[in-house]
């Protein structure tokens, strides 16, 4: 199976085709376990999401916050691995035949092996991945791979990043680019703020790229605020906060995720119905 960077590509256009930006869900794979991280993606998809990213659950996760933090601890706990995330993956893809992307720090994929890691998810279904940590320059060998497979490599630009160093950043770039709308780590706020927009604008001036905004909507207020300056709204945290309420989860002392997982997954497909309705103006 062929990656399906296309899939994404098109699905971003025909977000933009409708007059509206593109719903983007963050989930962590192997939350609250493997199967039912599998059906909280689906879940998304079928309460209005166009694209899933699938996060590489990490035991040093340093730009996620506490509640990011605590889904990775306890997807590590149940034992996660790759070849679990790669089955996240294609289990969601085969169901719903949208645009699925993988988001992990370096390091594990640097251990599995690139070569590996890009046929694997290609073969998944995978579009593309987004690796926030991995320095432009130091991409090559990823790209590369990434460019074989036919899948996306999304970078991550922040408003600390110079235009110089976004033109550098979007060149090198793929399916879209990750706009963090605030400094810090990654969680729910109550105001996304001026930097997002005055970000986008400075991007959009290096590329034709979509640029999707994420880090702090957690609302279908917010969504629209931001879909009114951005091509898609990624939103992460709110689905993992939502997920952790809906089964008492209390941390990482507490219990392995919710105790009836499907309780979780209605949760997210609520919350990306609300999003849904803000990103298409809606609300």
């Amino acid at each position: 199976m062929s990656g399906t960077i296309h899939l994404l590509e098109r699905t971003l256009a025909e977000a933009k085709a409708e007059g509206r930006a593109a719903l983007i869900a963050y989930l962590p794979a192997g939350f609250p376990t493997v199967d039912g991280g599998i059906e909280a993606v689906k879940a998304a998809f079928d309460g209005g999401a166009d694209v899933v990213e699938v996060g590489l659950p990490h035991s040093d996760p340093v730009l996620d916050g506490p509640v990011i933090q605590t889904a990775d601890d306890i997807a590590l706990r149940g034992g996660v691995r790759i070849k679990d995330v790669m089955r996240t993956v294609r289990e969601a893809y085969e169901a719903t035949g949208k645009p699925v992307l993988v988001m992990t720090y370096w390091n594990p994929v640097d251990r599995y092996g690139v070569e590996r890691f890009t046929a694997e998810l290609a073969e998944a279904g995978g579009a593309g991945c987004i690796l926030p940590d991995l320095p432009v320059q130091e991409s090559a060998t990823w790209r590369e791979h990434a460019a074989k497979h036919d899948l996306a490599t999304v970078f991550v630009v922040a408003p600390s990043s110079k235009d110089e160093r976004l033109t550098t950043i979007t060149a090198a770039g793929s399916g879209f680019v990750y706009a963090a709308s605030l400094m810090g780590v990654t969680g729910t706020r109550e105001s996304v703020g001026h930097q997002a927009e005055d970000l986008v604008r400075r991007t959009r001036a290096t590329t034709d790229l979509p640029v999707c905004v994420g880090l702090g909507v957690s609302d279908a207020r917010q969504a629209k605020e931001v879909a009114s300056f951005a091509d898609g709204v990624i939103v992460g945290s709110a689905f993992v906060k939502r997920m952790l309420d809906a089964g008492g989860t209390d941390g990482p002392a507490g219990p392995a995720g919710p105790a009836d997982p499907s309780a979780g997954a209605a949760a997210v497909r609520a919350l990306a119905a609300e999003l849904a309705a803000g990103v298409r103006g809606d609300v």
